[in-house]
């Protein structure tokens, strides 16, 4: 089959399109066909080294970035095949494995928390094993789950990673109707999900975006959208949301506490621009915040989106759809982040919907 093998850290030249064999499925595993799968600034980082305790900077300074520990949970294990979001067919079963299974589309849900649920231990597929830039890849068959909708593929690619985080920082962050919610970059593949997921769950959203993408973030649910130069005080008052979900980070972590309530939830799943922040810790203590790191994903989360995708009440954000043989024009085109919504691979061969 064909696939993107990432050989190791550094540039573009370390993505190689390439023959590898087919995956040999083993007990409780099911193979997939890709139909489609997302991209998202997690391959990005992870191919950079950008999750190494050494890297400093945003995520868009470190192209020069070789830090073998840089991955998720150990030391990345290149070469392996990146993808961490999959809308695939089921093209075959363990013998321990139903076969009712076959033939149906599937998500797969991409945080797979490895002691049933009882710790935060966790692997990603994409980012700690073999995962979908390829034709075909192989997962767990708990991990996988039936959709029916009539979206097509690349629209149900844009969910896994995006969405699955937008809505466990929600989950973990208990949003409900009536709160006010602070969104930083909103136009994002996250930040956008996040703006829907809220909507949906009767929060007043205020966006963060650049003001080129302001009327495109309030046109999927934001109330109000602020430019991502704005100072949030000023523009909203002290203590004036309830909850911040901030994958931005950088300069601007403070003044987000700033405008949380007393009792408000800082939550976060990102560092886009830039993982070292000041904080004032009488801010922190003294308003009784709540600090939220969310990377593992809890169990109702996945379950929940496609229930929501299955009613209708929430809508793919698909920016561009590329071959899978463009993913370095790809990747290159979404460092510009002139996009909303998410970016899409289509391997060979496989049409899709």
């Amino acid at each position: 089959m064909k696939a993107v093998v990432t050989t190791g850290n550094g540039g573009y030249d370390k993505l190689e399109y390439s023959d590898v064999p087919i995956p040999e499925l083993s007990s409780s595993e099911v193979l997939l066909k890709v139909l489609a799968a997302g991209m998202n600034n997690t391959e990005i980082n992870t191919r950079l080294g950008w999750y190494s305790s050494t890297v400093t900077t945003g995520t868009e300074d470190t192209s020069d970035v070789q830090a073998a520990d840089g991955g998720w949970n150990e030391e990345t294990p290149f070469p392996f095949i990146q993808g961490t979001d999959c809308c695939g067919e089921v093209a075959g079963v363990a013998p321990d494995i139903s076969d009712d299974l076959m033939g149906k589309r599937v998500l797969v849900r991409a945080s797979m928390r490895s002691d049933a649920y009882q710790s935060m231990d966790h692997i990603w597929m994409g980012s700690d094993f073999d995962g979908a830039f390829a034709q075909y890849v192989k997962v767990p068959a708990g991990e996988v789950f039936a959709v029916e909708c009539d979206w097509n593929d690349a629209e149900l690619a844009t969910i896994p990673c995006a969405y699955g985080t937008a809505e466990n920082i929600l989950h973990r962050a208990n949003v409900s109707s009536g709160d006010h919610v602070l969104v930083a970059g909103a136009s994002g593949g996250v930040g956008s999900a996040t703006v829907q997921l809220a909507k949906r769950r009767g929060a007043k959203v205020t966006a963060i975006a650049a003001k080129a993408k302001m009327e495109q973030v309030k046109s999927f649910g934001a109330d109000q959208v602020l430019d991502r130069n704005d100072n949030v005080v000023a523009c909203l008052g002290k203590e004036s949301v309830d909850v911040v979900i901030d994958n931005v980070a950088g300069p601007a972590f403070q003044t987000m506490l700033e405008a949380l309530k007393r009792g408000g939830r800082y939550a976060s799943s990102g560092a886009i621009g830039g993982p070292i922040v000041e904080m004032d810790m009488r801010t922190f203590y003294l308003k009784d915040i709540t600090l939220i790191g969310c990377t593992a994903w809890d169990k109702p989360v996945f379950p929940n989106l496609i229930s929501y995708i299955e009613r209708g009440e929430i809508s793919p954000l698909l920016a561009k759809t590329f071959p899978l043989d463009q993913i370095a024009e790809a990747q290159e085109e979404f460092l510009k982040k002139q996009h909303v919504g998410n970016f899409v691979l289509i391997p060979p061969s496989n049409g899709g919907n």
